[in-house]
């Protein structure tokens, strides 16, 4: 190609790309001015969404604020500067100096005082959280925290913009309960406030307005307060029992709190005094029951519906020897039939699954089943009761009847006993209850009255068996009053009675009532016509007794008269005999010795009669004040002769200020001579009689002892009796006499002795005596004189 070709097509290639290059350049300019235009829309739009944002933040009064990843304030916080001063307490945020990364460094180290732990939570696991907080401003905040767009958040509003406070509160609708309820209501609001009550609950505080209660500081109940202050913090309902106390009355309430919109919390309170009341005293009235129950000695256990133990007493657990804590354990009917036949606390049958069955069959029952009874095999028998119970399942009652089984055993034998015992006896006996019905009667009772025992069955009653009974003993009056003894339940008519009465064929039919303690009479008949005969024997011969002891004192009376008047002359004439003088003295001698037999002989016979007037209760005493000591040397003196003249010594031993007794001064001394004589007798050459008298603190003993020979063992319980034959001074009265004499004194008399040494004879004579024969003595002081004679 030639040159200039070849510049024609470089030239023609060069401009052809020049006007492509400017054509995309042409185009590119209107893009990229598209593109400008574009990003300037979007960019005044940005800025206008975002001055909408920031006026959106601006225009309500909240306080937002964001944290870092670290929990540190990210910013200055967004809000209203006024809102801001008051959080961070200065007067104004923007142009006092503050810078704003400081105000929301400020805001966050307030909140942290309160919320640090709500606040950790909240930037590290996104945790959110709402409250109230106090920051010392005039009113509560609310503070919030939330997570958005992977950054924390902080939101502080005051209360009063974002709760209802006041009469906010109470016009949003909760006290639409009304003013006229009776249970007292109130709503609190969000700042924890009272802002409402009705006139039920001003009553309760004895107020006339909210004013009054909030000026005076009132609160309905403390506890209550906090139920309210929970429910408004947690925003759920809440509910709690109160007592309280006003007027002198205490009182139960049911506090409920609800919470409601923006914050507030209505609250109510419902009396349940009588309720609570009420309960109490089931309470008391169910424990008051087990306590019985505990107390019984039959052993009870109950069975719910779904057949477990639901109660038990003591007396259960002891009857059957179980573990207290297995019971608390509340086992079923079937696993406590188990636990007992392992024990052997079960009557022992063949076929235990089919007993156990039924035994469980019970609880489908509408009526209480038969008594039933169970013979354990250590030997107990218990008496079993199953019934329903009210409130479902079923109660058992378990007593042990073994001991009134071995009562009731030996109480059939005793009447067994009682009845063969009864008709053992002659006499006829019948015993009537407090009805008037014959109980009981033996076979004497038919054969006395001639009754066949049917006819007996048959005529039970009192009136009938009457009359049977007066076909052999016809006396109403008799039966009119056995009656009144059988029948009339009166103490006084029931008082013993006896008598007799004669029956047609003659017998004498004797009859007696005794009460018994359980409210029976007995009566028993007796046929006693041979004893009234025997008695009359008895009686007769007991006059021809009392005439024949007439005929022997008559008799000794004669005798003795017959015999004194003889002795008189004897005793006179040898008296005479004796005071001769030409009498030789061989013949004097023989005088003497008449004097003395003859002396003798009439004092045996004055014995002689003293004995018969004393068994004839006819010696009367003469009583006296006796001085013993002078009382016994008297004695002494009388009889000191003979003892001297046997070569003996005699000795009177008597204290000197030994107190006077009231006695016959006579009738002892004759005592005294009888012992006294007795002794001299028994005395030997070279013995010794001894007189004493000792006092004694109600008696005065006198002994009279001798060193003889004494009196063998067998014949010393005879002593004292009369005519019998003894070695000291052979048969006679003398000692008889003695003994009764003391005795009819009110003493007594013994005898002490020894064989070869000698006897003592003891005569125990009261310091005074007493008798209606006795002439009106001056009375000793008998204290006094006991007194000495200690």
């Amino acid at each position: 190609m030639a040159e200039a070709d070849i510049a024609y097509v470089a030239t023609a290639g060069a401009a052809g790309l020049a006007l492509g290059v400017s054509a995309w350049a042409l185009r590119l300019r209107a893009r990229l001015s598209a593109a400008v235009a574009a990003a300037e829309r979007d960019r005044d739009a940005a800025q206008a969404d975002l001055s909408r944002h920031d006026s959106m933040l601006r225009a309500f009064d909240d306080v937002s604020l964001a944290l870092t990843a670290e929990g540190e304030a990210s910013g200055a916080p967004i809000g209203p500067a006024e809102l801001i001063a008051r959080l961070t307490a200065s007067d104004a945020a923007v142009g006092s100096g503050m810078d704003q990364g400081e105000a929301g460094q400020a805001i966050l180290t307030r909140l942290r005082l309160s919320h640090a732990v709500s606040i950790e939570a909240l930037v590290e696991a996104g945790k959110a959280f709402e409250s109230l907080i106090d920051l010392g401003d005039i009113e509560p905040w609310r503070v919030e925290g939330r997570v958005a767009g992977g950054v924390a958040w902080l939101r502080l509003s005051p209360a009063s913009r974002v709760v209802l406070t006041g009469a906010d509160a109470t016009e949003s609708g909760l006290s639409l309960l009304g003013d006229a309820s009776p249970i007292p209501t109130w709503i609190v609001d969000g700042a924890g406030r009272l802002a409402w009550a009705n006139r039920a609950w001003l009553s309760e505080l004895g107020a006339q307005s909210v004013d009054e209660v909030l000026d005076k500081g009132l609160s309905f109940d403390r506890g209550a307060d906090a139920l309210i202050a929970e429910a408004g913090r947690l925003g759920l309902r809440q509910e709690g029992f109160r007592w309280t106390t006003g007027g002198g009355h205490r009182r139960a309430w049911r506090i409920i709190a609800e919470p409601a919109a923006g914050g507030a919390v209505t609250a109510f309170a419902i009396e349940v005094t009588e309720a609570e009341e009420t309960r109490d005293t089931l309470r008391r009235h169910v424990d008051a029951h087990d306590e019985t129950l505990n107390h019984l000695a039959d052993a009870v256990a109950i069975f719910g519906p779904s057949k477990r133990l639901a109660f038990h007493n003591t007396a259960f657990q002891t009857l059957f020897d179980l573990d207290p804590a297995w019971l608390d354990e509340r086992p079923t009917h079937a696993e406590l039939l188990d636990r007992l036949r392992q024990r052997r606390r079960l009557p022992e049958v063949v076929d235990y699954a089919g007993w156990k069955a039924r035994e469980l069959e019970f609880y489908g029952a509408s009526q209480a089943a038969p008594d039933d009874s169970w013979s354990l095999p250590d030997g107990r028998t218990l008496r079993v009761v199953r019934q329903p119970h009210p409130l479902g399942g079923i109660l058992l009652i378990f007593s042990d009847i073994t001991d009134e089984l071995n009562l009731r055993s030996r109480f059939n034998a005793q009447i067994q006993v009682q009845r063969a015992t009864l008709d053992k006896l002659n006499d006829a006996v019948a015993v009537f209850g407090s009805d008037g019905r014959l109980r009981l009667h033996n076979e004497a009772f038919e054969s006395f009255w001639r009754l066949p025992s049917d006819r007996i069955a048959a005529s039970i009653d009192f009136d009938a068996l009457a009359e049977l009974c007066k076909a052999v003993l016809p006396d109403p009056a008799l039966w009119l009053g056995l009656k009144a003894r059988v029948a009339d339940p009166d103490p006084e008519s029931r008082i013993a009675i006896s008598g007799e009465g004669r029956t047609i064929d003659g017998r004498i039919a004797a009859w007696q009532t005794r009460p018994l303690p359980d409210g029976a009479t007995l009566v028993a008949f007796s046929d006693v016509t041979a004893r009234r005969g025997l008695e009359q024997a008895l009686v007769q011969r007991e006059q021809a007794l009392a005439e024949s002891q007439a005929l022997k004192r008559e008799f000794v009376g004669n005798v003795s008269y017959e015999l004194r008047t003889p002795l008189t002359t004897i005793v006179g004439y040898s008296e005479l005999l004796e005071t001769m003088g030409d009498l030789p003295e061989r013949s004097r001698q023989h005088a003497g010795a008449i004097r003395v037999a003859a002396v003798q002989l009439a004092r045996s016979i004055d014995d002689v009669l003293d004995m018969a007037q004393i068994d004839a209760g006819e010696m009367e005493l003469s009583l006296g004040d006796v001085r013993v000591c002078d009382l016994l040397n008297e004695a002494a003196e009388k009889v000191r002769p003979k003892v001297e003249g046997r070569g003996a010594v005699l000795t009177v031993a008597c204290a000197a200020d030994l107190s006077p007794i009231r006695a016959d001064e006579h009738r002892i001394g004759q005592a005294l001579d009888h012992l006294l004589e007795n002794a001299a007798r028994a005395v030997s050459e070279g013995g010794a009689v001894t007189l004493t008298a000792e006092a004694g603190a109600s008696e005065v003993r006198l002994t009279v002892s001798d060193t003889g020979r004494g009196i063998p063992y067998h014949l010393q319980a005879h002593v004292f009796d009369r005519f019998v034959r003894r070695e000291r001074g052979g048969p006679g009265v003398g000692l008889a006499l003695v003994k009764a004499l003391v005795e009819l004194h009110g003493g007594w008399a013994e005898v002490e002795s020894e064989p070869g040494k000698g006897a003592a004879f003891i005569l125990h004579l009261p310091l005074g005596a007493a008798t209606t024969a006795a002439p009106p003595e001056l009375q000793l002081d008998r204290p006094q004189a006991v007194e000495t004679a200690d």
